[in-house]
């Protein structure tokens, strides 16, 4: 055998035992398949109990909390900066303020923030029953606040953004009309006979009343810097709205639509939510950074005690027999439980990040 002819051999024999070949061959092996998502946990079931809803603005979610136990049941993801809620008058419905604008305190400059999500602006609808989100309506630009009307067809919302009320009729999740009121619109409440909608508006310092027949302003009325929240009367006699920067709180004749007087809270005060109690006597105002409830007497409109409240108490929310009351504390990330007999926070509850406002569900009727 030639030195040729074995070296030849040799060299195929070498191929064969590795496996190898003279042209490339492409594997037919396919990849491996990515691992699913896990599925998100199921909902726990609601209890038949007083059910507070507490919304995180950071975390955009919210928490659901058994005030029989004092314990969280379940926290829901709902979308961007969930704000103000309210609960429909069956109370099998929880709406939440949704809005894709950037969080921005006072004084920040705008032109230097990130540009708005438009697409995660809208009304999160939440079904009591079962805790979960069934869907979003749209409900024009940046709502920060949200109200239904006493009959449960229609939401009005401020649109922080546009100086505007949205109406919404709740059958089909279409807006029926938008209201002009002033320039950053907070809060928003029906009056007890459901006749009007009442705005305020915190650049222009004032509050806007709408008559709800003909979807007109009627009268604004000048109330002190920066207003938050309106609070009637039962008998929706009067209106209180508390001027944050101004330390006062604007005591309204809510049938002349007249400011009577304004009501001293403090210096450093700073009112912000606000729940009356049931039997109209006393009004609990959450005053942010001073960390307090302020308690007022509606028979002499003073301020007749304090409580110390937590964190930054924002979101304030009564339990039917007026006992216990509750606010969200946004820098803690908690909700305070507070026993209005003793006048102590009995207990804190921790919630999701930012938590702003709070709201009760009763069980369904």
């Amino acid at each position: 055998m030639s030195r040729w002819t074995w070296t030849a051999c040799a060299l195929a024999l070498s191929l064969a035992a590795c496996g190898g070949s003279s042209q490339s061959t492409t594997s037919t092996v396919p990849p491996a398949a990515e691992p699913a998502a896990p599925a998100p946990p199921p909902v726990p079931a609601i209890p038949n109990v007083p059910v507070l809803y507490v919304t995180n603005e950071r975390g955009g979610t919210v928490t659901l909390i058994d005030t029989s136990k004092q314990e969280v049941i379940v926290t829901v993801p709902l979308g961007k900066r969930p704000r103000g809620l309210a609960v429909s008058p069956d109370q099998t419905r929880v709406y939440v303020a949704l809005s894709g604008s950037p969080i921005a305190g006072p004084g920040v400059d705008e032109s230097k923030l990130p540009p708005p999500d438009k697409g995660a602006d809208g009304i999160g609808v939440v079904d009591t029953k079962s805790g979960k989100l069934l869907t979003i309506l749209r409900a024009g630009s940046d709502p920060e606040t949200v109200a239904i009307g006493h009959d449960g067809q229609h939401a009005f919302i401020a649109n922080e953004d546009t100086a505007q009320a949205s109406v919404v009729n709740l059958a089909d999740g279409q807006v029926v009309t938008t209201v002009k009121v002033g320039e950053e619109p907070e809060g928003i409440a029906v009056s007890p006979d459901g006749a009007q909608l009442w705005v305020t508006s915190e650049d222009a310092g004032a509050v806007y009343v709408v008559d709800l027949a003909s979807h007109k302003v009627v009268k604004s009325i000048d109330v002190g810097p920066r207003p938050r929240t309106i609070a009637f009367q039962p008998d929706g006699s009067r209106a209180y709205i508390p001027s944050e920067n101004g330390a006062t709180l604007a005591v309204i004749d809510a049938k002349r639509l007249r400011k009577l007087k304004d009501i001293k809270l403090g210096q450093g005060m700073r009112p912000m939510g606000q729940v009356m109690a049931p039997d109209g006597k006393t009004l609990y105002v959450s005053t942010g950074r001073s960390k307090v409830v302020l308690l007022i007497d509606t028979a002499t409109d003073t301020v007749s005690g304090s409580i110390e409240a937590g964190d930054r108490p924002w979101g304030i929310a009564l339990s039917a027999d007026g006992r216990t009351l509750y606010t969200a504390n946004g820098p803690s990330n908690d909700v305070s439980v507070i026993d209005l007999a003793t006048k102590q926070v009995t207990k804190k509850i921790p919630v999701g990040d930012g938590p702003w406002g709070v709201a009760l569900v009763q069980p369904p009727l």
